[in-house]
């Protein structure tokens, strides 16, 4: 993993996060503040969660301590959870532009809240924050299509299609896979 591989997958992140947000715009106030039957609650409890994971994650790599919680009653609207998104998105965006290749080999070292110490690869953590955000847009998405707000397809091909990100160019080397009983040739 290198810098522009965990750019690409933060890059990704937001763009999927992007999408549940504008399409948690189009529910109602009662649908945003309802319980559901999901590990955080409702909408709100479950895009708030997001917010609070990163931002933890990303207060332990600056500082080597998780950050406080943050309160989905601190958020009463779709607007409130949208402006702290981006403040986070904004500071975890300087946060990944300040690191150099050699960081993301680097060992973090740190305590969970129930106590146990912990030594973990830095992109990993990282690449975790995305996957974490995957998992709960996942849930966000399973309510807002239930709202009748879909936020539509959120994979990551997609993303490279629409972003327009540079691919790599196709291998020079012919090489074959075996895949359920026949070959495909790349």
């Amino acid at each position: 993993m290198n810098i522009q591989d965990i750019q690409l997958m933060y890059d990704y992140n937001y763009w999927a996060s992007g999408k549940v947000l504008t399409a948690s715009t189009k529910v109602t106030v009662e649908q945003f503040l309802a319980t559901a039957d999901y590990p955080f609650g409702g909408l709100r409890g479950t895009l708030v969660h997001i917010i609070d994971a990163e931002h933890g994650w990303r207060k332990l790599f600056e500082t080597n301590v998780f950050g406080a919680d943050l309160n989905p009653g601190d958020f009463p609207t779709v607007a409130s959870v949208e402006e702290r998104w981006r403040e986070e998105e904004d500071a975890m965006r300087a946060y990944l532009d300040c690191l150099k290749e050699k960081d993301l080999a680097g060992h973090l070292r740190y305590k969970t809240n129930e106590g146990k110490q912990r030594d973990r690869i830095l992109w990993h953590c990282l690449l975790h924050v995305v996957n974490h955000g995957t998992q709960h847009r996942s849930e966000a998405a399973a309510l807002l299509t239930n709202y009748g707000c879909s936020p539509g397809d959120l994979d990551f091909t997609l993303f490279l299609n629409e972003s327009g990100k540079p691919q790599l160019p196709p291998l020079k080397v012919s090489k074959t896979i075996p895949r359920a009983n026949k070959k495909v040739t790349l």
